[in-house]
């Protein structure tokens, strides 16, 4: 298959280049905003023919949470638009699309892991524009695998991980939200469900796709700190109130995986193996 890859230099997206030599049979197209820009439909139209385009990975999303309440129609162009425009290229093919989304098409309301057929109520611009990238996804392209996850880090990029890696080496104490809880993704966990799927066959429908277990950001961090082998900095827990943000956070975005391990025949990693993956592959570098 010749294979789509978008926002292939973001976490996920190097991840899934680093997969590619594994599945050297298919043809892979790795494309960022250099490339191709997924803002404009003839660009996309032009480059899935010229490129006989089997399916498309769409990795490429305005992820700034806080930035997106003050940047909503540039965030609505690439989490909404942008993605109807690869579907409705892929579609008049007959080909796939796997589209990336997040936990914050919930509000976090619950106290149970969300399943996929729970109903969304996203309270912020960037889950609100997300959920309407599934929608224009899904109304474009009848093969489209949408993928939920959540608190995504990886060795690549901007993220969590390497933030709190840096903050304890430099502070000497740092406060933490400890009442919003989770499940950290591991973004090479997650790229590796992707191409199992993409091996099976995609299997149209909305997924859920974390590591396993369930953890607040002050737990994680003490993790993080606890692996990394630093001492030094005392970590504080703060409730939300004391840490106000643009945007609003779910309180509770633990996603129940069910469907996407019994569809795959996968087995997911428990976060604090992948963590302690991805600290190992950092301190290496």
């Amino acid at each position: 298959m010749n294979i789509l890859v978008t926002g292939s230099n973001g976490q996920l997206g190097n991840e899934i280049r680093l997969l590619q030599e594994k599945h050297s049979t298919h043809k892979w197209f790795n494309t960022d905003v250099a490339e191709l820009d997924i803002t404009d439909k003839e660009a996309i139209n032009r480059f899935v023919e010229e490129n006989d385009i089997d399916g498309i990975i769409n990795c490429a999303a305005f992820t700034a949470v806080d930035k997106a309440e003050s940047s909503e129609e540039l965030c609505r162009l690439l989490n909404s638009i942008a993605p109807g425009y690869l579907a409705e290229a892929i579609g008049k093919r007959g080909g796939w699309i796997v589209q990336v989304s997040t936990d914050y098409v919930f509000d976090g309301t619950a106290h149970t892991p969300y399943t996929e057929d729970r109903p969304t109520s996203p309270n912020s611009v960037y889950g609100r524009t997300k959920l309407e990238g599934e929608q224009s996804v899904a109304a474009a392209c009848s093969q489209c695998m949408i993928i939920r996850t959540a608190w995504l880090y990886s060795k690549f990029g901007n993220n969590f991980v390497k933030t709190m890696m840096r903050l304890g080496r430099e502070k000497q104490e740092l406060g933490v939200i400890f009442d919003q809880v989770g499940t950290p993704t591991y973004a090479r966990d997650l790229a590796v469900a992707i191409m199992t799927a993409v091996e099976k066959g995609i299997v149209p429908g909305i997924y859920h796709f974390s590591n396993e277990g369930v953890i607040s950001w002050y737990d994680f961090t003490k993790a993080i700190h606890r692996i990394s082998g630093i001492t030094t900095c005392h970590v504080r827990p703060l409730h939300t109130e004391e840490y106000p943000t643009p945007a609003a956070r779910p309180a509770y975005s633990v996603l129940d995986k069910t469907k996407i391990k019994n569809t795959l025949g996968i087995e997911i990693p428990y976060w604090e193996e992948s963590l302690a993956e991805c600290i190992a592959a950092l301190q290496k570098d």
